[in-house]
């Protein structure tokens, strides 16, 4: 099992262009539809808190899940395996560009790839709003945060905090108001 973690997360670090946010559809098809190693339930949570936590998020979600499979040891393996396609494609970038960097097709090649990066970060900020079941209401929440972090440049940490403290306010009006109509 160890194995097939490495493998599963070296695949996913060494084929994944984009960054973090693109590796999500990658890592969600391969542990939760292939693999079947957590449910879509578990992998939504997952990516919730790794999204709120500091670092790199193919790391953070490499930890997670590979702790979920096969507890520390299998994070351990699981980050391993994230992170070294990426280091040694970033050694061998950065070799390249020395060499290169004043290159037009070097430069047009890197120009035609950023709408695709676009389009891998936006694909699973979709899945994610299928899967929280998204309402006029949430998908309002979810527009004012944008516009706050974008428009104002509020911190994502403070817009993180006040959605969960309005989330259990939320929770903690519905309870009483259940309460109140079922005596």
């Amino acid at each position: 099992m160890y194995w097939e973690l490495f493998k599963v997360f070296f695949r996913i670090g060494a084929f994944t262009i984009g960054g973090g946010l693109a590796m999500l559809p990658v890592i969600e098809r391969e542990v939760v539809d292939r693999k079947k190693w957590i449910t879509k339930t578990v992998f939504t949570d997952i990516v919730a808190v790794t999204q709120t936590l500091p670092g790199v998020i193919a790391v953070n979600m490499a930890v997670a899940v590979g702790y979920k499979v096969k507890g520390t040891r299998g994070s351990l393996v699981s980050v391993l395996g994230a992170v070294c396609a990426p280091f040694f494609s970033i050694l061998a970038l950065a070799i390249f560009f020395q060499n290169f960097r004043d290159n037009p097709v070097v430069e047009k090649i890197f120009l035609g790839m950023r709408p695709v990066v676009v389009a891998l970060i936006a694909v699973p900020v979709i899945t994610t709003m299928r899967s929280i079941g998204l309402t006029y209401a949430t998908g309002l929440i979810a527009c004012v945060a944008t516009l706050l972090i974008w428009l104002l440049g509020v911190s994502p940490v403070w817009i993180i905090l006040a959605a969960g403290l309005g989330g259990y306010a939320w929770y903690t009006i519905d309870k009483h108001r259940k309460r109140r109509r079922s005596t």
